[in-house]
């Protein structure tokens, strides 16, 4: 991190310069450390710089001109998402940074850091990656900005950019550079993408398909009426000649598109819209959006090109997943496991959440529409080998400080996917599927839970561990096609909550979010209450939901709202709707269309919540509790109808009555709060529960004074 510390390794220089925006933690979660061991496990010498001043090339000439390459990442999480709440405010903390300080890093990082280290040393390679580029690779909606952004790679003016998993990609770009090959001639490696002239193929043997062929987002060519009177006189029902700028697509017989999907994959590359189109056409986008989905398996995807002006993005398939062997190589590498010593005793909430835990796989093929997982790091399950966790855990035991023998989590970014896989490599090879799980659970899919039962059971059993948690988000609806990895879930490996996300209740929003519905929560929450009944533990289901989705009706809150009530939930922190980059309920906020399937301009409308007032609503429904938001809440429920629901009865969501000191109450000389009519006062809600458990009691949150647990950064 520093020339003191080069110095003291004999090095006058550095192979690679990594930039990030977080601080450097020496752990496999942070993508910096674990890109930059593996590099030096292959002999290079890496250099970080982490959170630098972007406001001058200074900082970033710190460790000298890399030989090979600067790479470039926003961090772990994308800069804006980081930056900026989903009502557009900036976030009072930073938990990549020490002590959690704000503003050490810039909006959209990797372009602001791409273009410093070219300022810092022009003609050096750099590249770009982390979620953030991956994200950023093809045009996109930005919705902090509220439009349509280039793929990042001409703004941050990039020789490359790698997406998704890097480790295949980059390692063989080190080698291949350092062995004298040019940049701009490495174009041939899986998981990248970069800038050529347009019409740029790599040989003859190539040859492009437009995507229109694929999909048929546009308005259809009109062919001649056969029944129309074409005598003289009559009205020629030939098809008009297009407008100007009118996409016109033609009709692609069954077969012919047969013919053509069936040609070699390989040297074949599909031609989205470009940026330019997609920018003024919201159909154009949906469709772009969804070919590129469907062009996400690594095991049928073809290139896409996209046009920027004079020039194409080019992008390879996706990167082959790793084998066990080679991810559990990937995760032993010798990490310090602990934040850099330049930090002293600061403390990084991101590292104090993670130290005491370990990752045991990576991707997720559930699809959820509002998730950046399955863009970043593919459908694919890599999973780790069960030796090779239990050492991860035996050294963090034995070299963590602080350890007292509680593993804070065994997960991923699901914690039940561990191992599950298609049945066949073939039907796995051939699938373009979105989801594995919705609407159903795919009959091809496995889903046998035993080796992360018989992980769980070798985990718990180790000397000098006394109990091994399972925070990371459960897929129910996986999870109750084996009833006895739930029973060893709730009998071991629950500290007395355990979270899960239905996202929603009704159907309409949960349709867009590709998620199951309410009959697998109730059927998950029959067999956790029943074995912790047999445990004889008091355990409960902290769930979480997502106000103002896509597709989402102010009824469909207000029935969430009164699902909630029903079952005697009151959210502490609760989510609205982030539009992040490439997602797919992201495409359906911008374009009001559903990319989930097949597209056309009188196609499928969805319905979007952008104002603020209707925003905060959604969320209001999901806080009934929260006397602040009752005035809200009596007025939305006036307008909607269902002034039934204001009052004082079980079946009621909110009271009449406004305590004092809160939003909209007016205090008179008792100091209570003042009625909205005469004789309305009432007696606060939890006074009138006689003989019922209070709601604080009913659902016990983690964290003190009645908060749910975060989820992860």
């Amino acid at each position: 991190m520093s020339r003191e510390e080069m110095d003291t390794l004999g090095w006058d220089s550095c192979d690679i310069v990594l930039v990030t925006g977080d601080a450097y933690i020496d752990h496999p979660s942070f993508g910096m450390a674990l890109v930059g061991r593996l590099l030096e496990s292959q002999g290079f010498r890496v250099g970080i710089i982490c959170q630098p001043d972007w406001n001058s090339a200074k900082d970033f000439k710190q460790l000298g001109k890399p030989n090979l390459f600067f790479g470039i990442t926003a961090g772990n999480m994308d800069s804006m998402v980081n930056r900026y709440t989903s009502d557009r405010k900036t976030r009072s903390d930073d938990a990549y940074t020490a002590n959690a300080e704000p503003n050490k890093r810039p909006d959209h990082a990797v372009t602001v850091y791409a273009q410093r280290c070219r300022e810092a040393f022009p003609g050096s390679n750099v590249i770009v990656g982390s979620i953030e580029a991956s994200l950023r690779r093809i045009a996109h909606y930005d919705y902090w900005s509220d439009k349509v952004r280039r793929s990042v790679l001409p703004d941050s003016k990039a020789d490359m950019l790698i997406f998704g998993n890097a480790e295949r990609a980059v390692v063989e770009l080190a080698h291949r550079l350092a062995k004298g090959e040019k940049i701009s001639e490495i174009r041939n490696l899986r998981g990248t993408a970069f800038m050529v002239p347009r019409g740029w193929l790599p040989s003859d043997e190539w040859s492009v398909m437009d995507s229109t062929e694929v999909d048929t987002p546009g308005p259809l060519v009109q062919h001649t009426d056969p029944y129309a009177d074409t005598s003289a006189g009559a009205g020629n029902a030939a098809a008009p000649e297009p407008k100007a700028g009118e996409h016109v697509v033609r009709i692609v017989s069954r077969a012919e598109r047969t013919a053509k999907l069936r040609k070699a994959r390989a040297n074949v590359a599909v031609r989205l819209p470009s940026y330019e189109q997609v920018k003024e056409d919201p159909v154009l986008y949906a469709h772009a959006s969804r070919t590129f989905h469907l062009e996400s398996n690594p095991g049928n995807a073809r290139t896409l090109i996209q046009g920027h002006g004079e020039r194409d993005v080019w992008l390879n398939p996706p990167p082959i997943p790793l084998s066990t062997e080679e991810f559990d190589g990937v995760y032993e590498l010798p990490y310090a496991r602990r934040p850099h010593p330049a930090y002293g005793e600061a403390k990084i909430p991101a590292w104090e959440m993670i130290r005491f835990s370990v990752n045991i796989m990576r991707g997720c093929f559930g699809g959820c529409t509002f998730c950046s997982i399955t863009e970043h790091e593919g459908r694919i399950i890599q999973s780790r080998s069960e030796d090779s966790v239990i050492r991860e855990i035996e050294e963090m035991r034995d070299k963590t400080p602080g350890f007292t023998g509680i593993v804070s989590d065994l997960g991923g970014p699901t914690a039940n996917m561990y191992r599950l896989k298609c049945k066949e490599e073939k039907i796995e090879t051939a699938c373009r599927r979105l989801s594995c799980v919705y609407p159903d659970i795919c009959e091809n899919l496995g889903t046998d839970h035993t080796p992360l039962i018989s992980l769980y059971r070798k985990a718990r059993a180790l000397k000098g561990v006394k109990k091994v948690l399972v925070s990371s988000g459960l897929r129910y609806d996986l999870a109750v096609r084996s009833p006895e990895y739930i029973k060893e879930l709730v009998t071991h490996h629950v500290g007395g909550y355990l979270k899960i996300a239905p996202e929603h209740t009704e159907e309409g929003p949960l349709s867009k979010m590709m998620k199951p519905g309410m009959g697998a929560y109730d059927r998950f929450k029959q067999l956790f209450d029943r074995f912790s009944r047999e445990a004889g533990k008091e355990q409960y289901l902290i769930p979480y939901f997502i106000a103002a989705h896509p597709g989402t009706t102010d009824e469909d809150m207000l029935n969430l709202a009164l699902w909630l009530k029903k079952n005697n939930f009151r959210l502490d922190q609760v989510q609205t709707f982030l539009p992040t980059p490439m997602a797919l309920a992201t495409t359906m906020y911008h374009t009001e269309r559903n990319p989930l399937r097949k597209l056309s301009r009188d196609g499928e409308q969805v319905g979007t919540v952008r104002n603020a007032r209707q925003r905060r609503l959604h969320k209001a429904f999901l806080r009934y509790h929260d006397a602040n938001n009752w005035p809200m809440l009596r007025e939305a429920l006036k307008e909607m109808g269902r002034a039934d629901l204001i009052g004082n009865g079980k079946k009621q969501l909110i009271p009449a009555w406004q305590p004092a000191g809160t939003c909209g109450a007016g205090v008179g000389a008792s100091g209570r709060g003042q009625p909205l009519k005469t004789g309305q006062i009432q007696k606060p809600l939890a006074a009138q529960r006689t003989g019922q458990r209070p709601l604080r009691q009913a659902i016990k949150p983690v964290a003190p004074r009645g908060r749910a647990p975060a989820r992860k950064p």
